[in-house]
């Protein structure tokens, strides 16, 4: 099934809940209500904007379908901007405004000619005597300028215009206009879309909205036609599916989410069975990504979220879901005034939890970093300067995505992009630990890497660049305990990137150093605890060769990252040495560091 298809299906659903507008209409901003009595005049203006997170900002309504202006001063049915609903705008371009009235005008002339709607009727009077110069005499004059307006019939009570029996009829009509074809949707042999709705809710996308097809230049012609006859989608196909994406793009629809440059949506195909559907798609959004909650209710998510990952049967994790539904993922990503699709997945719900599930092995490292398993965008902010959305680098959330969801290797890019990160922050949190875990984990479970990662600290482990990141580790904490805390610049502040690359070149001068720091040790109170260190720099040189690596690969510098991790935030238990600070390092993170 294509996405368009699957769409289609789902509009079906959400329509029949109110969920998405009916045929014919879409949901815009609007700001004000212009008040008419049956002369025909403005009686009052209403402030329709939404109030409830304090600052006013224009409300979602659901109005007659926005028409697509593709160069053309193309009206809205009984709403629009001031400049056509009012012709009152930029006051620099007067031959615009006045153009752009004047089309609207003629539009509803021409629409509503023998309509014999009272509303209708007074909406044609208020067009006669309407003069733009009795703008500035409303209220809220300045605040409406260049702002949506609809419009109310007096006698109507709080009823719009739009909101009158007429108008469906007239919307219904829209869908039927235009040249004759066979839909590639729906089979059926009906009015072709010339332009599709606009796709409107993707992050990075132009406000006004973008085409998810559409046919501008030559190069996209085929046999001569033009714009939607190259691919014959119908009129009311057309707006099934973008009403069906616009819905799932909005801000509160639980069914949006952002990884990297991809706003992703997703839904159940359970047609005649919304429940099913509904409680899929909720467990879904826990597992792709888990809401910040209070710490009782966090129990309760990482509990479902465990056993997502241990494989149970999602009957026992949510019994309101039906492993065999079918689910649909779709990525998208702005391009211009287009929208691309950057990934899109189809399969049953139980299958994409056990891929899920196989990520969250992976990702899996002691001690644990959070309380719950991070979500994919999380992950991405550890490769991103400054920790920002906009500098993550472009189309590696498709590619994770990807990854999880088809139970591939990870990009190779992810690896490369955290490791260039430690290297430059010279920082290493439990997250970018483990998302270099799970990229080496994941291709030695697909049998394209040789060795096993280990999960917690491992003393047995032989790698040598393992090996290192402990031993680094090490050098770190005997630095902190020799010098204090009022270091200016720590071992990993100065050497880190170069510690984890070129390993040869920088290690004789840590080992000379940490000789240094031990014995200014050995002279003060914490003999014993140089002695432990000796211990510790000894058992880890004991399992490598004679002499460091001139350089460490991609995959060794993640492993460098590992063992440094491990050694630092594992604690030792009951020796009574008090080594617990010496291993970890005296400002060692809590098992919680990364938690949001």
């Amino acid at each position: 099934m294509t996405i368009l298809n699957s769409l289609v299906g789902l509009y079906g659903r959400l329509a029949a809940d109110g969920t998405a507008p009916a045929a014919g209409f879409s949901r815009e901003n609007i700001s004000y209500a212009v008040v008419l009595s049956p002369a025909g005049e403005v009686v009052d203006v209403h402030d329709v904007r939404d109030t409830s997170s304090g600052k006013p900002k224009p409300s979602r309504r659901v109005v007659p379908r926005a028409v697509k202006r593709v160069g053309q001063p193309l009206p809205n049915f009984l709403w629009d901007k001031t400049t056509f609903a009012l012709g009152v705008g930029d006051a620099r371009e007067p031959a615009r405004v006045e153009r752009e009235h004047a089309a609207f005008k003629d539009f509803h002339r021409r629409l509503l000619a023998t309509c014999e709607d009272p509303g209708a009727r007074a909406f044609l009077r208020f067009l006669d005597r309407w003069r733009a110069e009795d703008f500035e005499n409303l209220q809220y004059a300045e605040d409406m300028r260049d702002a949506n307006v609809v419009f109310r019939f007096d006698d109507a009570g709080l009823e719009f215009l739009h909101e009158r029996p007429f108008v469906r009829d007239i919307c219904l009509n829209s869908l039927e206009q235009g040249a004759k074809g066979l839909c590639l949707v729906t089979g059926e042999r009906t009015a072709i879309a010339r332009l599709h709705p606009s796709v409107k809710g993707v992050a990075g996308a132009q406000p006004a909205g973008a085409s998810m097809v559409s046919f501008d230049k030559d190069a996209f012609k085929s046999f001569g036609k033009e714009r939607g006859a190259n691919a014959p989608v119908s009129e009311r196909a057309a707006f099934a599916y973008t009403a069906a994406l616009n819905t799932l793009l909005e801000r509160d629809s639980g069914r949006r989410i952002r990884i990297g440059d991809a706003t992703t949506v997703f839904w159940a195909e359970a047609a005649g069975d919304e429940a099913h559907a509904a409680a899929a798609e909720d467990l879904f959004s826990l597992m792709l990504d888990p809401p910040p909650t209070d710490e009782e209710e966090s129990v309760k998510v990482a509990d479902k979220l465990v056993a997502v990952a241990k494989g149970r049967p999602l009957a026992e994790v949510n019994p309101g879901v039906d492993e065999d539904t079918r689910f649909c993922v779709l990525g998208l990503a702005p391009n211009a005034a287009r929208v691309s699709i950057r990934f899109w997945h189809r399969n049953s719900i139980g299958e994409f939890a056990r891929r899920i599930g196989e990520h969250w092995r992976d990702l899996h490292l002691e001690p644990v970093p959070w309380r719950t398993p991070p979500a994919a965008w999380r992950l991405l902010r550890e490769t991103a300067v400054q920790g920002k959305a906009q500098n993550i680098p472009p189309t590696l959330g498709g590619a994770l995505m990807r990854a999880i969801l088809d139970g591939g290797p990870y990009p190779r890019s992810l690896l490369a992009a955290v490791v260039g990160r430690m290297r430059a922050d010279k920082h290493v949190t439990g997250r970018r630990a483990a998302i270099c875990k799970m990229c080496l984990a994941r291709d030695h479970r697909l049998g394209l890497g040789e060795e096993e990662v280990p999960v917690s600290l491992n003393r047995e482990e032989a790698n040598p660049a393992y090996r290192l990141g402990r031993l680094f580790a090490v050098y770190e904490s005997v630095q902190k305990e020799a010098l204090g805390r009022n270091v200016n610049a720590t071992i990993k502040d100065r050497y880190f990137g170069a510690a984890s690359a070129t390993p040869a070149s920088v290690f004789p001068l840590l080992e000379r150093n940490s000789t240094h720091h031990l014995a200014t040790l050995r002279k003060g109170e914490k003999g014993g605890l140089a002695h432990w260190f000796d211990g510790q720099i000894d058992e880890i040189l004991a399992g490598m060769g004679t002499e460091f690596p001139r350089s460490l690969r991609l995959e060794d510098q993640g492993r460098f990252a590992i063992g440094y991790h491990h050694q630092r935030e594992t604690k030792r238990k009951g020796d009574g040495s008090g080594a617990d600070a010496a291993e970890t390092g005296t400002s060692s993170l809590s098992n919680h560091e990364d938690e949001s």
